[in-house]
């Protein structure tokens, strides 16, 4: 197993990854699977050419070589907003989860984070019926600062989501 930051040369293997989480778990993410559709391999290389661990990064988890997990992270560039990190996209393929392979992936996005300077607080959003992952979320210290009701629609469906946050100052 090796957790690490994903790279432009991981471009292809996250794009897929990411196609598979959002097609799997709907619910769980505000980008569509058609939405991502639109986005090329070329454009997520790019991105995570973008990426530094200054300001935004993605941590992905290997097995065999082949990603399995991912969780993302990044800064407001707004001054009045920069004390603030999101973790967005966290997301382990069915096979793996239950394993604690989550909880050491947001362990090292944390890590990371951690040694930004000026970094004070990072928040989340959880759909309400995900409650693994707001267990998960929980145990590393997270709280509920709000409950936004159908903050998704897909289709005629409302989803109801649950602000976390983790203060660190």
């Amino acid at each position: 197993m090796e957790i690490r930051l994903l790279t432009e040369n991981d471009a292809e293997a996250f794009w897929a990854l990411r196609l598979e989480a959002l097609e799997t778990e709907p619910t769980a993410f505000s980008q569509s699977a058609e939405e991502h559709h639109a986005m090329t391999i070329e454009q997520t290389r790019a991105r995570l050419r973008a990426n530094s661990a200054d300001s935004s990064f993605i941590v992905g988890a290997f097995a065999d070589c082949k990603l399995i997990g991912s969780a993302g992270f990044g800064r407001r560039p707004e001054a009045k907003r920069n004390h603030n990190g999101l973790l967005w996209g966290f997301y382990v393929t069915e096979r793996w989860r239950g394993k604690g392979l989550g909880k050491t992936m947001l362990q090292e996005l944390l890590r990371v984070a951690r040694a930004q300077a000026g970094l004070e607080r990072i928040t989340l959003t959880v759909n309400t019926g995900q409650a693994a992952a707001k267990r998960l979320y929980s145990s590393l210290g997270f709280q509920v600062f709000g409950h936004e009701k159908r903050a998704l629609k897909i289709g005629d469906t409302y989803v109801d989501e649950e602000h976390m946050v983790l203060q660190l100052a």
